[in-house]
């Protein structure tokens, strides 16, 4: 698989990613070890967790598989803290909270350091220097190589970002931003993707396939019984993306798919993984069948004509003043 820079760092990941936000709840140890190794063997390196995945269940699956089943140093790990399960306050970007949750990150990932450690969300409730400072001193002492930050609004980011570029040496720039983005969630590319690209900054698309929503399975009405939108758990997460505006998407997916002898699952991850500013979809798979399809689209490059016709049937509303006030 191909490597890519991650924004304007030297640290190389797999143009596609692995995510884990299963792990430890639906996905046990077995199931998990051969993900890990299918992705492996495809020379995939970045693996997404956090310490809030399946209450630290992902994290303990990653740390029990990493060393045992493939090589340390041929991995990239890639956690989150910041989420609290309180619903009184979702986020937490105090600096104690953030580097207690990242050694207990290490922990359960039995190593020493993380390579990408991203801040969940913002939280407004916390002074926004104190948490990049949180970053700065995980980046000083070795237990992250590198930091990221996730859900960020465009404002949030340019914030962010500038703040720390503004004492290079002293403080750790940003690597990436972790976002949602698919052909049914273009919402990034109205300021967050404008900002990251100006920056420097790559981003990581979660939810790259419309939370399920892009392979087609649920064209017929109905969520099929091993989905996630037929789970307890994620039948609310994929409800958003079943409406006449998203069906209208997903039938231009599987019309392009048809034209080209591929599937939908393999036009839309393609379409994201080759959007400017995007170093790697971020893909999470029931089973090791399913992550195998995802990783077969490394040879597939969609023809211009299809991602202009894709762009134009899933183009976000961007008025004022996103595009230039004088043509509106």
């Amino acid at each position: 698989m191909d490597l890519r820079h991650l924004g304007r760092t030297g640290l190389r990941v797999s143009r596609l990613g692995l995510g884990t936000l299963t792990w430890g709840r639906d996905t046990g140890e077995q199931e998990a070890a051969e993900l890990l190794k299918v992705f492996w063997a495809a020379g995939g390196t970045l693996v997404d967790t956090a310490d809030v995945y399946g209450d630290g269940g992902a994290e303990y699956l990653l740390g029990r598989l990493v060393g045992d089943l493939v090589p340390r140093d041929e991995v990239v790990i890639a956690t989150k803290a910041g989420s609290v399960p309180d619903p009184d306050r979702r986020f937490d970007g105090s600096r104690g909270h953030l580097l207690a949750a990242l050694d207990a990150s290490l922990t359960r990932l039995n190593t020493d350091h993380v390579d990408l450690w991203q801040v969940h969300a913002f939280d407004p409730a916390t002074p926004l220097d104190e948490t990049l400072q949180a970053l700065d001193i995980a980046v000083a002492s070795g237990r992250a190589r590198y930091a990221g930050v996730s859900n960020f609004c465009g404002w949030q980011l340019a914030k962010a970002a500038t703040w720390q570029l503004a004492s290079p040496g002293a403080r750790t720039r940003l690597a990436s931003t972790q976002m949602e983005y698919s052909l049914l969630q273009r919402g990034v590319e109205r300021e967050v993707l404008p900002a990251a690209l100006d920056l420097g900054i790559g981003l990581l698309p979660s939810s790259p396939l419309g939370r399920g929503v892009l392979t087609g399975k649920y064209r017929q009405g109905t969520a099929p019984p091993e989905s996630r939108g037929a789970s307890e758990g994620l039948a609310a997460f994929v409800a958003p993306y079943l409406d006449e505006t998203a069906s209208r998407i997903v039938d231009a997916v599987t019309i392009a798919a048809d034209g080209l002898a591929v599937t939908p699952l393999q036009v839309a991850l393609a379409w994201v993984r080759d959007r400017p500013g995007v170093a790697a979809p971020i893909v999470g798979a029931r089973t090791a069948r399913q992550l195998g399809h995802a990783l077969s689209v490394e040879d597939l490059s969609l023809p211009e004509e299809i991602c202009r016709a894709l762009d134009d049937v899933s183009a976000p509303v961007h008025r004022y003043p996103d595009h230039d006030w004088s043509a509106l």
